[in-house]
């Protein structure tokens, strides 16, 4: 019985968001600045699937004086409808990261360069705009959970993006 009535509520909320969704674009393409462990900027690319789904991918990249890195990223993401031009998402996809760091010397102490490959499972909660032209602007959250060599666990990555809706 509780697991029928689970069931029916479930339903009864995926049902609303179905009938709040909109038309989304077929494509959208821009920068994506974050904060996330020095993958700060990313090319980003959106490809609408139907009236409420698409696809998201992204590339990032890093290059500083002591560290370069990178990383791929695929989301897939489910859009609502809210008041007015604004809509808000959520989706769930991987990532693949890769980094290397420069040796360096610190008080006559040599550290050797280091380079490693991460995989991660990741999300993405967010918030976005549609101009009246083919602007998009957004404010997402996306936690993702990496493993591999240096780093294991959980990492929060805001960002803001500016999209050419096309």
């Amino acid at each position: 019985m509780m697991k029928q009535f689970l069931c029916l509520q479930l339903l009864l909320f995926l049902g609303t968001f179905s009938v709040c969704s909109q038309d989304i674009s077929d494509h959208a393409i821009g920068l994506r600045f974050g904060a996330n462990d020095g993958f700060g900027t990313e090319v980003n690319y959106q490809h609408g699937l139907g009236d409420n789904n698409r696809l998201e991918a992204g590339l990032g990249f890093n290059s500083g004086s002591s560290a370069s890195s990178f990383r791929i990223i695929g989301l897939y993401e489910w859009v609502w409808a809210l008041e007015g031009n604004f809509n808000w998402y959520a989706g769930a996809g991987g990532s693949l990261y890769s980094y290397k760091t420069k040796e360096k010397r610190v008080e006559n102490i040599t550290i050797e360069s280091q380079s490693g490959t991460y995989i991660g499972g990741s999300g993405a909660v967010g918030i976005e705009y549609n101009f009246d032209f083919p602007l998009l602007i957004s404010l997402d959250v996306r936690p993702e959970f990496i493993f591999g060599d240096y780093n294991n666990g959980l990492n929060f990555d805001l960002g803001i993006a500016a999209r050419y809706r096309f």
